[in-house]
């Protein structure tokens, strides 16, 4: 797809921009056939085997949502990642009791605290920092005071940005599924107002990562906003790795990523 031009004011990276490959889906597909075999040797795919895969093929880390529900990744996906390979693992959870225990057992590098509602298909939106600091200015102590980074995926807005940075999280992941479903002049207001909210959170001394929606026609864009870090995306490149492979899906995403295509 084309690009629209991008704003000047906004067009500076100082770092690359690096890959969080989310697995949930590789999950899913599993318990489409074993959700009641448990450890089954049929059950397949592996999640341990696509993780291996993804980071061969240059991913910075592995994404992973833990939700209430245990629709896709289970307890022992978790844990089993954490124990027998060596990489970066940015755990998304719901701000449950149950969720920071689980947390503090597996000590990922990283928490990404997101919304959780059971009838969704996937996440449909940003957390609502503003309105719950308390409850989560708790979650964030316990969470970095055991050294594990925390996160919040939030919408590009700046009352959430600021109040991220009032609970001093170390970084923000900012929700892009409105950018991703947008076309023509509405989808350059969304890449705009993306811009402005990653130079607000790097302003107030947060990294910034963004996700949800990201796929093959619109990572470029991404690319152009000099203040995100990392991208998480999981649908689009297991999408792909149905045709061409995971190896090669990965592959692909990381040279769009970096402007080679």
């Amino acid at each position: 797809m084309s690009e629209p031009a991008m704003n000047s004011e906004v067009v500076r990276r100082e770092w690359p921009l690096s890959l969080g490959v989310n697995i949930d889906h590789i999950a899913t597909l599993r318990q489409a056939r074993y959700a009641l075999d448990g450890e089954s040797e049929n059950c397949e795919p592996d999640v341990l085997l696509a993780a291996a895969t993804c980071l061969r093929a240059g991913a910075s880390g592995i994404t992973v949502h833990l939700r209430g529900d245990r629709r896709h990744m289970q307890d022992r996906d978790i844990f089993r990642l954490r124990s027998e390979l060596e990489m970066k693992m940015n755990l998304e959870m719901g701000n449950t009791a149950e969720m920071v225990e689980i947390a503090l057992r597996v000590r990922p590098e990283e928490v990404c605290l997101v919304p959780e509602n059971r009838e969704e298909v996937t996440t449909e939106g940003g957390l609502e920092v503003a309105g719950q600091m308390g409850v989560l200015r708790r979650t964030v102590e316990r969470l970095q005071g055991s050294g594990i980074l925390v996160s919040l995926f939030i919408e590009p807005e700046v009352g959430q940005i600021a109040a991220a940075g009032e609970l001093g999280v170390a970084m923000v992941e900012l929700h892009t599924g409105a950018f991703s479903n947008a076309v023509g002049g509405a989808l350059v207001a969304e890449r705009e107002r993306l811009a402005r909210g990653a130079k607000l959170a790097t302003d107030l001394g947060m990294r910034v990562n963004a996700g949800h929606g990201i796929n093959y026609r619109n990572v470029g864009m991404m690319r152009e906003i000099g203040e995100i870090r990392e991208l998480n995306i999981g649908h689009a490149i297991i999408s792909r790795s149905v045709v061409v492979g995971l190896e090669v899906a990965v592959g692909e995403m990381l040279g769009l990523m970096r402007g080679e295509g």
